[in-house]
């Protein structure tokens, strides 16, 4: 006993799980103590990060961005990607005018460099160069060209493919004369819209024996990477969009001005070509055996130089062909008016007050969409026959400076000049959209805004705000030039019947017997009208009925057309 005294008594098991049960306390409770302290020093350099204050170089940064541009939490310490204020680089500065232009684009570029329709509506490269100023060869070495990117051919390669697919009727046509080649010997000198719906055209004359240089009738519209797509199919096109004054005169000349290559026939739209031809080259105009026009604007000039005895070659009137008038200027407005409009302002059009100038083929088309989505829509006239009809259709016809002030909405599609003057245009409301759905770039008195005391704010692609001195706003869109193919795109569809007119009617002047057409301007004959139409039926699975003998009789009509006389209104 007293050696177990002496030893000491062994020590209860139950002190010693009270001790170990104690410590094992204290270290939890200084670990939490520990994570608290991290918490609190976590949110401090996270409010310090919000207040662009500096942040330790040894601290990992909490904030990570993703390849879209966004910000995400992160819990893992990564490698700092960015840098902060305090370090001075520009990232965290507010950007000037290039730098805002720049990351704009970075950011809403495709990752897959897709250069689409939609993407050629907007900046498809970040090469400010001119292609003035380039030096481009095609994959078969030849420089016949000048276009923003030749690389870009391959995507608009792309956009044609798809264009051919809505333009069944054109192609068809392709095959049908390409063994024939009715257009053999043809030179043929173009400018139009250059997209892909055009270079369907373009390249069915080609198979149809063609030689083509071609330019943009638009500095806004062209499609740059279908404009390289036709270069490396070996075209001579000379275009790209934003064009200035001097390039787009320059893209004509460079057409008509090759050495061993005269043109000896015309495909205008709006008439610059043509008047191109005729005042700086009169021995080149002299020798071309047909015209063909396809806007009122490019007619209007025609009838001036035929009845001022100036026209020494015939010329085709495309424009007032009922396959032209009817389905291009009718259908394809009532459809782009609305898609331009949206992708430059992103209107509510239900309840806006619209004013449309013109109640033509085109300001049908407008009115008809606009009504449809619930816009109050006015129109004005100068033609009594289309006001009435304007009337019947259920819309007020009224002067401008009757309804400029309270106009939302103004867009003006007469073919005329300074339809919309200065004096109107102080007096709009602000905050008021200003567009042109007519050819030519004359209808608004855009020349009147560039004074001084005006200030030009450029928001978006192919929009701009006129700002006057007392901070009115109006809203002007691709400079009052042609809306729809400056700022958007048009149904194929509808082109396709245009552009199947514009080679008929090409064929039909450049095979014509001699005497057949004098030096005058000639609508395009009815029965190639309804050929066009027909074509494009069984698109729809359309089938027609057939005249019998006595039906035909009857009427005093061949039984395969025509069906109408020339001065029937469709």
């Amino acid at each position: 006993m007293a050696e177990v005294l002496k030893k000491g008594a062994p020590e209860p098991v139950e002190t010693k799980d009270v001790r170990e049960a104690l410590k094992a306390k204290e270290v939890k409770e200084n670990a939490n103590a520990e994570r608290a302290q991290s918490s609190e020093k976590t949110k401090a350099d996270m409010e310090k990060y919000a207040l662009n204050k500096s942040v330790s170089p040894k601290e990992p940064s909490l904030v990570v961005f993703n390849n879209d541009g966004g910000a995400v939490a992160s819990h893992k310490p990564v490698k700092k990607q960015i840098q902060f204020a305090d370090e001075k680089q520009e990232f965290s500065r507010f950007p000037t005018k290039t730098g805002r232009r720049s990351l704009s684009r970075s950011i809403s570029q495709s990752s897959t460099d897709s250069y689409s329709s939609a993407a050629s509506y907007t900046d498809s490269s970040d090469d400010e160069t001119s292609p003035r100023d380039k030096q481009q060869t095609n994959s078969k070495n030849s420089s016949d060209f000048c276009v923003k990117n030749i690389k870009q051919a391959e995507f608009g390669r792309r956009e044609i493919e798809i264009a051919e697919q809505e333009m069944s009727a054109l192609v068809a046509l392709r095959k049908r004369a390409q063994g024939e080649k009715p257009l053999a010997g043809a030179k043929v000198v173009g400018c139009t819209h250059i997209t892909a719906q055009t270079a369907v055209l373009i390249e069915t004359l080609g198979a149809l024996g063609a030689q083509c240089r071609w330019a943009a009738c638009n500095i806004y519209s062209t499609q740059n990477e279908v404009a390289a797509a036709l270069a490396e199919a070996g075209f001579a096109v000379f275009a790209w969009k934003g064009e200035s004054e001097d390039d787009f005169w320059w893209c004509i000349d460079c057409c008509v001005n090759m050495n061993g290559w005269q043109a000896n026939m015309i495909l205008d739209d709006g008439g610059d070509l043509t008047h191109w031809v005729y005042k700086k080259y009169p021995n080149v105009f002299k020798k071309i055996r047909g015209i063909v026009e396809e806007s009122v604007t490019g007619v209007h000039r025609l009838y001036q130089l035929s009845k001022a005895g100036k026209l020494c070659v015939p010329a085709m009137n495309v424009n007032d062909s009922v396959t032209k008038q009817k389905f291009d200027n009718l259908y394809c407005c009532r459809e782009s008016i609305l898609d331009g409009l949206k992708r430059t302002t992103d209107v509510m059009f239900g309840g806006k007050q619209v004013v449309i100038c013109g109640y033509g083929e085109v300001g049908k088309g407008c009115c008809a969409a606009l009504k449809a989505l619930g816009a109050i829509v006015y129109v004005t006239e100068i033609d009594p026959i289309c006001a009435l009809q304007a009337c019947m259709d259920g819309f007020r016809v009224m002067k401008l400076n009757e309804v400029v002030r309270q106009g939302d909405l103004i867009i003006t599609c007469t073919g005329n000049k300074n339809v919309v003057t200065r004096e109107q245009l102080d007096r709009m409301k602000n905050g008021c959209i200003i567009c042109n759905m007519g050819h030519s770039n004359t209808e608004i008195d855009v020349a009147s805004l560039r004074t001084p005391e005006l200030t030009w704010e450029r928001v978006r692609s192919q929009v701009d705000h006129v700002i006057w001195p007392d901070g009115k706003r109006v809203v002007l869109l691709a400079e009052g030039r042609l809306l729809n193919l400056s700022c958007s795109t048009v149904p194929t569809f509808v082109l396709s019947i245009t552009a199947t007119t514009q080679a008929l009617a090409l064929i039909e002047l450049y095979n014509a017997p001699e005497g057949r057409y004098k030096q005058d301007v000639y609508l395009l004959p009815k029965k190639m009208d309804e050929y066009v139409a027909s074509l494009h039926l069984p698109t729809f699975d359309a089938h027609l009925t057939e005249l019998t003998d006595d039906q035909a009789k009857y009427l005093g009509l061949n039984k395969n057309g025509p069906f109408k006389p020339n001065y029937y209104r469709y």
